[in-house]
This record gives C-alpha cells, sequence and structure tokens, in this order.
C-alpha cells in the first residue's frame, strides 16, 4: 500500500492548522474614515488568502497637511495613515476575490503589526497605502526583509507626488539597498495572469468627484502637494525574476476598492482597480 499521497495531505492538514493556530485573533482598530463599519456575517471564518495590511509607524516629516493633522498620534492604535480607506476598501477587495476568482477569501481583513512576533509570515500577501507617510524602524525593516525573501508579496498603493515618493524611497531602500526599483512593462506576467491590463490608466482617489482632476497632487492645486500627473506601475525582483514588491505610485486603488460601491464614483476607476487587485494577488499566489 502506498502511503505518499495520503501522508502528504495529512502534513499539508496538519501544517495549515498549526498556521491557522499561530496566526493572531481578528482585530479591529479605530480608522481615519470608518468606525462601527458593519463586519461580514462570516469574518471568523478562515480562507486561503486575507486581505493583510500592513500597520507602520508615521514619518515624523511634515510635508503635507496630514502629517499635520495626525501629529502625536501613536500608530499602534489605529487612526493614522495606514489606516487611511480601511476597513471598507479591504472588505470590498476580498468580496470581488470571491466572486471574480477560486481563490477562498476571508470576508475580513487582517492588520499586520511587525513587531507582533512572527505573525505576518501567516500571510503571503501583504498591502500598505499612503507610504508616502511611513517610516518603519530598523527591526521592522528586518523583518520586512526576512519576509519578501522567503517568499511573501508587497504591494503598496495611493501616495502620490515627489514629497510621498522621498518618503517611501527613504525606508524602502533600506530594506533592499542593492535591488533596484524599475518600470513593470506590459508585457510582465502580473498584467496578464487573469486580466489582460497591457491599456491602463490612472486610477485616482475619491477626490475626483469634486476636483474632476486625475491627479491627485497636481500644480492645480496646491494644497495636496506637487507632482502626480502620471501613473507608474513599478516593482522590485527577487533573485529568480519574481515580483516580490508591486508598488503603485501617483494612483489611488484603495479608494477604486473602497468606493467601488458609491455611484458617484465613476465605474471605470473602479473596475481598473479591481482588476489591478485580481491580478496581483493571483500573481503572488501562482508566481
Amino acid at each position: 500500500m502506498k502511503y505518499g499521497p495520503v501522508l502528504a495531505a495529512a502534513v499539508g492538514c496538519v501544517a495549515m492548522v498549526g498556521a491557522l493556530m499561530a496566526q493572531r485573533p481578528f482585530r479591529e482598530y479605530p480608522a481615519w474614515e470608518y468606525n462601527n463599519f458593519p463586519l461580514p456575517k462570516d469574518y471568523m471564518v478562515p480562507g486561503e488568502w486575507t486581505f493583510a495590511r500592513l500597520m507602520y509607524p508615521t514619518t515624523h516629516y511634515r510635508i503635507d497637511w496630514q502629517s499635520e493633522l495626525k501629529r502625536g498620534l501613536d500608530w499602534r492604535d489605529g487612526n493614522t495613515n495606514w489606516t487611511i480607506d480601511y476597513p471598507r476598501s479591504d472588505r470590498h477587495l476580498a468580496l470581488a476575490i470571491r466572486r471574480l476568482t477560486r481563490i477562498d477569501a476571508r470576508s475580513a481583513e487582517q492588520p499586520i503589526n511587525l513587531d507582533d512576533d512572527d505573525d505576518v509570515f501567516n500571510y503571503p500577501w501583504l498591502y500598505a497605502v499612503e507610504v508616502g507617510h511611513w517610516e518603519l524602524t530598523d527591526s521592522q525593516i528586518a523583518k520586512f526583509r526576512e519576509f519578501l525573501l522567503r517568499g511573501g508579496f508587497f504591494m503598496c498603493d495611493d501616495f502620490h507626488g515627489t514629497d510621498e515618493w522621498n518618503v517611501f524611497i527613504e525606508t524602502m531602500s533600506k530594506v533592499f539597498p542593492d535591488r533596484p526599483i524599475v518600470d513593470l512593462q506590459n508585457e510582465n506576467p502580473i498584467f496578464h495572469t487573469v486580466y489582460d491590463l497591457s491599456d491602463r490608466y490612472q486610477v485616482p482617489g475619491f477626490q475626483y468627484t469634486e476636483t474632476h482632476s486625475i491627479c491627485e497632487k497636481c500644480p492645480t492645486f496646491p494644497n495636496f502637494g506637487t507632482g502626480g500627473d502620471f501613473p507608474r506601475w513599478r516593482g522590485i525582483y527577487d533573485e529568480h525574476g519574481r515580483i516580490i514588491v508591486a508598488i503603485c505610485h501617483d494612483m489611488d486603488l484603495g479608494d477604486s476598492w473602497e468606493n467601488a460601491d458609491e455611484i458617484t464614483y465613476p465605474q471605470r476607476f473602479s473596475a481598473l482597480g479591481i482588476r489591478i487587485g485580481v491580478n496581483y494577488i493571483t500573481y503572488a499566489y501562482t508566481h
């Protein structure tokens, strides 16, 4: 009698159960935009994929009105930049993954604090918003680097202009001082895993409904900052040619997920934003 497949299946089940038991319990934090957002009825049911949202310390640089508004708040308590769009954005994308793919997505997100032991290693896909306002500590940088080198995938989004790019780079260059950030070409598999996305366009935030400007930080809107009139699809590769960091600069995919059910936000932006999310998550699981 051959025990190989049976044994492998048993080991796999034990490993999955062990991973689930090692995960931190579900938790919610006060958010910049939302409090008491309705929880899905099945939020405690685990899945193959969970929207893992990176918590991070806020930069000490005073680069815009956001830097001033939340200054002095403890990022570990929520209500700072990492909570932008949370949790509405996370849950909308999880719902889209359920409907548009065969991935068994958990209906609720999980905030990830890199200082929480090794919890980040339970989540192969990690997302951060507003990384133009982050500033990881040395120990967090080391943990983050290890996560990526062990096969993790990181997607960041919703940061705009030159000032926020420079803040992002200051931390990212410490994570990988020897790995360049490159533009992702249209033929890259990440744009073709589920949907063919060669013809992409800039996805604006909800501010578009008021300003009617695709660009979030343009000279015509000086209170928002400068730059940001062209979307940048960038990434960092590992030594095997796999994208491990996907950088969405000068666009706001988080808002496109968050406002997918908002009638004043144009449907074409959410349509592309959700497809990008589906492709990036599928790529992370298949490459």
